[in-house]
């Protein structure tokens, strides 16, 4: 039976997808990474593990607030078993922290680079190990060849690699299936109670390869993301009087 030209058409895009690293998932993995409508930007809907992702910060209180939705993120992926490598030359998280994301620190392996220089020759030996779920790398340089090797390394290995750039002045192109930028926001109190309320962040997919970028407002509840549409302020009408 000759193919469709609608069927002919799926499967080119398929195609174009695994060549440029988008992977379909697995039987019975499980990919839903919880973003609610934000996966809706992304091709086929699913969040691309097995890729690298790239997150720009300029600032320091947005390089905290990226850590925050990353180590999210990295708790829904560490469901799936495996650890986590979080590389660093300037490593600022806190490890107790992260248990407000759900991630238990005993599962995340922290490798201290003395120099900047070696922190991306660490993360793509790192990428290139299998059996770990996914990598976590701060830096603040990527030039384009270098996002090249990590994003080959984890077209074999299969392993989902984040990558935080912090004190971006000029932001460059890259090889990454994503681009995100995190700012925080200010989160709500209960009523009458002191305090800070739930993670809140900005979320902006800059750039995601066959995707549509966007923007949200997200934030973190219950072990979980939850879109947050908050009501546009209309102005009273003004009446003379």
């Amino acid at each position: 039976m000759k193919a469709t030209k609608e069927e002919i058409v799926s499967k080119l895009r398929q195609d174009m997808l695994r060549w440029e690293g988008f992977r379909p998932p697995k039987p019975g993995a499980n990919n839903d990474l919880g973003l609610g409508p934000v996966a809706a930007s992304f091709p086929d809907g699913v969040f691309p593990t097995g890729a690298i992702h790239e997150f720009i910060s300029c600032r320091p209180e947005d390089t905290a607030a990226t850590g925050g939705f990353i180590a999210g993120l990295v708790q829904k992926l560490l469901l799936s078993g495996g650890a986590c490598l979080w590389i660093s030359y300037t490593r600022r998280i806190y490890p107790p922290a992260l248990k407000l994301f759900g991630v238990d620190p005993d599962r995340v392996i922290f490798i201290d680079v003395p120099l900047q220089k070696d922190v991306l020759w660490v993360t793509e030996e790192a990428l290139k190990c299998e059996g770990v779920a996914t990598v976590i790398c701060e830096s603040k340089d990527l030039s384009f060849t270098e996002s090249q090797r990590l994003q080959l390394a984890v077209e074999k290995s299969h392993v989902t690699g984040f990558v935080l750039r912090k004190d971006v002045k000029k932001v460059n192109t890259t090889a990454c299936v994503t681009r995100w930028q995190i700012s925080p926001v200010r989160s709500q109190l209960r009523s009458g109670m002191p305090g800070v309320g739930h993670p809140r962040w900005q979320v902006e997919l800059l750039k995601v390869r066959n995707g549509k970028p966007g923007n949200w407002i997200i934030e973190w509840k219950k072990l979980s993301f939850r879109t947050v549409i908050i009501p546009e302020l209309t102005e009273a009408s003004r009446r003379y009087a």
